[in-house]
């Protein structure tokens, strides 16, 4: 099947290109030649886009078909049980209508660490699963929990580095020694390590230690301290996950249920995503002016130099697959960055530091996964959210 899209404002994941023609061929975006297509596509008045790329995400049943029909392409699992992980990624891998995925499967931590607390009946019935986590004491276990991932196939590690304190709990944490055992055996192995931190002392242990990026923002360093951090963080030449979504979320803050006044979110969005909103969060560390602090680290960590990178840390119980994610390239906005920073950071800048060579642009080669919107994005980044057409490996989702 060969479509081209003609008369389109093109951004490519990194530039605007004002009006361009592009074809896909298969599953891949071509050059466009003068021979005959299947389909042409009308997109005067409209913004092509690559698929967009959750950074942060934990997903279930249901949850990768959601996230497709808002154009995310591809979501990056950062916490997951094996044998639900190996059903998302059977889907992914058979099927069209969902995103497609990457993972860590199961989080290091320390026996009784984050998030081993949130282990109630509760999300064991969401889950579909009472299988535990793999746990972490000792330097030999450290090694083989690596192994154990390893033999699963995952993408890229992940560490837990949070005592709780952030909100008043006290947990059992990864020592700075066991987090470093993790992340060379990870890199030894060819894996990126992504740390799950909530506050800048943590980061700090977790960047010591070797972590190729943060999983959060971190939520308790306000003005005063954003800019030190910012510049402390570029030294280490890491990536940063945004999820201010997130931290919405687990603090209670009212803003992402705007997204159930806006009729281009609420109307595409199930009935079990609508639910989420204004579920009381429970047992999460996270500081209580945890979006303002985020939102000013953002600010800072972007004048820093540092990759920030769009995630919005979704789940089946909120925050939500899919339209959480249009949220969260809002608030980055609001936190300072240009529309066009914004659609970076949901694009080719996660691909490329997740090594995700085949995606998170437009160029010939490259997967075609597309967003076409109406209007312009890349001066208002709520356009996203007027969804024309979304194509995943090619293939045009139905409307």
């Amino acid at each position: 099947m060969r479509t081209l899209i003609r008369d389109v404002r093109v951004f490519d994941g990194e530039r605007t290109v004002p009006q361009a023609d592009v074809l896909i061929d298969g599953d891949r975006i071509a050059e466009v030649t003068a021979d005959p297509v299947d389909v042409e596509v009308d997109g005067a008045g409209k913004t092509l886009l690559p698929g967009l790329i959750d950074a942060h995400a934990h997903a279930f049943d249901g949850d990768l078909e959601e996230a497709l029909k808002f154009g995310v392409t591809t979501e990056l699992d950062m916490n997951n049980l094996p044998p639900i992980l190996a059903r998302q990624r059977r889907q992914a891998a058979e099927r069209d209508d969902v995103a497609d995925l990457r993972s860590s499967s199961m989080i290091a931590t320390a026996p009784g660490g984050h998030p081993t607390q949130l282990w109630t009946p509760d999300l064991i019935e969401v889950v579909g699963s009472d299988q535990g986590l793999d746990t972490v004491g000792d330097a030999d276990q450290a090694k083989a929990f690596v192994e154990a991932r390893l033999a699963e196939g995952v993408d890229y590690l992940k560490i837990a580095v949070d005592d709780g304190s952030a909100s008043g709990m006290s947990l059992p944490v990864l020592s700075p020694e066991l987090a470093a055992v993790l992340v060379e055996a990870a890199h030894a192995a060819g894996l990126r390590v992504i740390a799950h931190t909530v506050t800048a002392r943590e980061a700090l242990i977790a960047l010591d230690a070797g972590a190729d990026g943060l999983a959060h923002l971190y939520s308790d360093a306000g003005e005063e301290r954003a800019e030190e951090m910012a510049a402390r963080i570029a030294s280490y030449d890491a990536f940063v996950i945004s999820t201010i979504t997130f931290i919405e979320a687990v603090t209670g803050d009212p803003g992402p249920t705007e997204l159930l006044r806006d009729p281009r979110m609420a109307e595409r969005m199930s009935e079990r995503s609508k639910a989420t909103f204004g579920r009381e969060p429970k047992d999460i560390p996270m500081h209580t002016h945890g979006v303002r602090n985020a939102s000013q680290s953002a600010a800072a960590l972007l004048r820093a130099g540092v990759p920030l990178l769009a995630g919005t840390d979704c789940t089946s119980f909120g925050p939500v697959h899919g339209a959480g994610f249009h949220h969260e390239m809002l608030m980055l906005t609001r936190a300072g960055l240009t529309p066009e920073q914004a659609l970076t950071a949901a694009t080719s800048l996660t691909a490329r530091h997740f090594g995700l060579a085949d995606r998170g642009r437009i160029a010939p080669g490259l997967r075609a996964d597309l967003l076409l919107v109406d209007g312009d994005p890349t001066t208002d980044i709520t356009a996203t959210r007027a969804i024309a057409d979304v194509w995943r490996g090619g293939v045009r989702q139905v409307r």
